[in-house]
């Protein structure tokens, strides 16, 4: 089953760093580890997708295992429990 389609961001590594509250090492390394789904490039410069990075973020501070491939964590992006959460004790606030 494919998941629900999400609105494509792309963005640097840079500037991908500085929303995800990242080094722009890290991004990179995201990217080389985790296979983080890349959207084009633009003369040096590598777009990503941001919505794939947050899942990967989010994965890896919650302490699970980050799934393998761009379409496997666009299936769980709207799925964990302790995101959920989250995002309702800050709509709470």
């Amino acid at each position: 089953m494919l998941p629900a389609p999400h609105k494509v961001e792309p963005v640097s590594a840079y500037d991908a760093a500085g929303r995800l509250d990242k080094a722009a090492s890290t991004i990179h390394l995201w990217a080389l580890r985790y296979g983080a789904r890349k959207l084009g490039k633009q003369g040096r410069k590598v777009y990503y997708d941001l919505n794939d990075l947050r899942v990967i973020e989010r994965e890896i501070r919650h302490g699970h295992q980050v799934p393998a491939t761009p379409l496997d964590r666009a299936e769980i992006a709207d799925a964990c429990p302790l995101w959920l959460e989250e995002r309702a004790t800050k709509a709470a606030a």
